[in-house]
């Protein structure tokens, strides 16, 4: 079977991206995969990269226990809220702590690109939002995804990355709301 893992990177329990991984996770076929959770609000760890690349920090024992199921997924599912057109502050700490050299990418001698090391992975994006896509694409140019797909994710190896994109969140209805959580059980069931 293969290994898939959830990442939600709300740092409120009860926060709506919680119940859209969870409406996924119930969703994924459990014959095809073996599932695994990492709620980032739960780990203990530094979320700041100290030293840079410079120096190492040594991994917090949640750390090292999250970069052994990213190494064993196959597939990556990751719930998180837009805030300031960017990642939530403990995504990008968690990103930065542990998508290193040597471990996320390498550094290749004469080459103007790393190698990514988490090649043979793929990766669904569940965000939130209170901006319109529309807006976000076009206006901001998709900074949040951006970043994340391109500059983090497929820059490390991990492709293809779908995007569900789920807004506007402030003012929405509980019928709305409601509705996403069917579509993203939806998700899991055709993962």
């Amino acid at each position: 079977m293969k290994h898939l893992l959830v990442i939600n990177a709300h740092p409120d329990p009860q926060s709506y991206n919680r119940a859209l991984s969870e409406a996924y996770v119930s969703g994924l076929d459990r014959g095809k995969w073996v599932v695994e959770i990492l709620n980032l609000a739960d780990l203990q760890f530094n979320p700041i990269l100290q030293h840079g690349y410079r120096k190492r920090t040594e991994f917090e024992p949640d750390l090292v226990r999250a970069l052994d199921l990213i190494r064993r997924a196959d597939h990556l599912a990751w719930f998180f809220p837009v805030w300031w057109y960017g990642l939530p502050a403990v995504l990008k700490g968690f990103i930065d702590r542990t998508f290193l050299p040597g471990i996320a990418f390498e550094y290749v001698e004469q080459a103007t690109f790393p190698n990514g090391l988490f090649s043979g992975k793929t990766a669904q994006l569940v965000i939130t939002a209170d901006t319109p896509r529309w807006y976000d694409r076009f206006i901001m140019g998709s900074p949040a995804i951006t970043q994340f797909k391109k500059g983090t994710l497929e820059f490390c190896g991990i492709e293809p990355v779908r995007v569900t994109y789920i807004a506007p969140i402030r003012h929405s209805t509980e019928a709305f709301r409601a509705k996403w959580v069917r579509k993203v059980w939806q998700l899991g069931r055709a993962t």
